[in-house]
């Protein structure tokens, strides 16, 4: 029997990780002979443990929080996307070295565009964060035609480095494009989506109830319980909650077609994950 392709999600924690059961699911749906498993890194030993994984004979990786600024670092070739971002989620190991990219961006709008049937051209988007998660998503988001993004973060600087390394793009766009912080956002956007690290800490929610009109989409990158805050407080303003459990699956997606040459099909695999989640007290 031929020897399974080995690839990983990199993390600190890690062991939530719905991914190796996801790129399972779409191995067998394709007929791709691949093993897939959850790494801990230390907090600051991430480098170490992707030279470790490559020594093992692995052909790519996912990465998660909080290594994406430096997965793109430890990476010697880039897409574009990467580099737009900064930040890498997805490795994959050529001969030449190790290749990042970036599905993040891509996975949400699909997620939104298609699974939640949001069009988003000509929207106003509020993006909560300016962290790795929310540089992985702007660029995409941009390429989506919105009329007008915010870009809000706690500290403002972060927010407004994010926004110059991404006027240029907007601005081939026509897109508005500006840095706020979070204590004033603006009002009434169709969209809100939060990259900040407000879910994933637990903490309050990081912007006023006026961030939302009635009908507008809050979605939350996080899922399951981390996420739960966040939608209740949206769907009490009357807005549409959302978790990011389809970004999860989107973006593995682009991930395994980045690794394997296969797009694979999504709908059944968000499904399961679906009744997985909402049947559990904790994601």
């Amino acid at each position: 029997m031929t020897t399974p392709d080995r690839y990983a999600v990199i993390g600190n924690p890690v062991a939530h990780s719905r991914s190796p059961s996801i790129h399972a699911a779409f191995a067998a749906a394709t007929g791709q002979q691949i093993s897939y498993e959850r790494v801990l890194a230390p907090l600051d030993g991430f480098a170490a443990t992707l030279q470790a994984f490559a020594s093992s004979g692995a052909r790519g990786c996912n990465v998660t929080v909080p290594f994406k600024f430096e997965a793109f670092q430890a990476c010697p070739r880039r897409t574009e996307r990467a580099v737009l971002a900064g930040a890498a989620n997805t490795l994959r190991l050529d001969a030449d070295g190790w290749l990042a990219d970036n599905t993040d961006g891509i996975g949400l709008m699909r997620d939104i565009q298609i699974n939640a049937q949001v069009p988003l051209q000509g929207t106003r988007v509020l993006l909560l964060g300016a962290g790795g998660a929310a540089a992985g998503v702007l660029g995409p988001l941009l390429d989506t035609l919105p009329a007008e993004v915010v870009v809000a973060n706690r500290t403002l600087e972060r927010a407004e480095a994010l926004v110059a390394s991404h006027q240029a793009l907007a601005a081939s766009h026509g897109v508005r494009l500006s840095a706020a912080t979070l204590a004033e956002p603006g009002a009434a956007f169709d969209v809100v989506l939060n990259a900040s690290a407000s879910s994933l800490g637990g903490g309050d929610i990081p912007v006023p109830a006026s961030v939302l009109r009635p009908g507008s989409l809050a979605l939350d990158l996080m899922y399951g319980a981390s996420a739960r805050p966040f939608i209740a407080w949206a769907e009490a303003a009357g807005a549409q909650g959302r978790d990011g459990l389809g970004m999860l699956v989107e973006q593995a997606a682009e991930a395994f077609a980045v690794w394997r040459g296969v797009l694979p099909a999504t709908a059944g695999v968000l499904a399961q994950l679906r009744a997985e989640v909402d049947g559990v007290a904790t994601a």
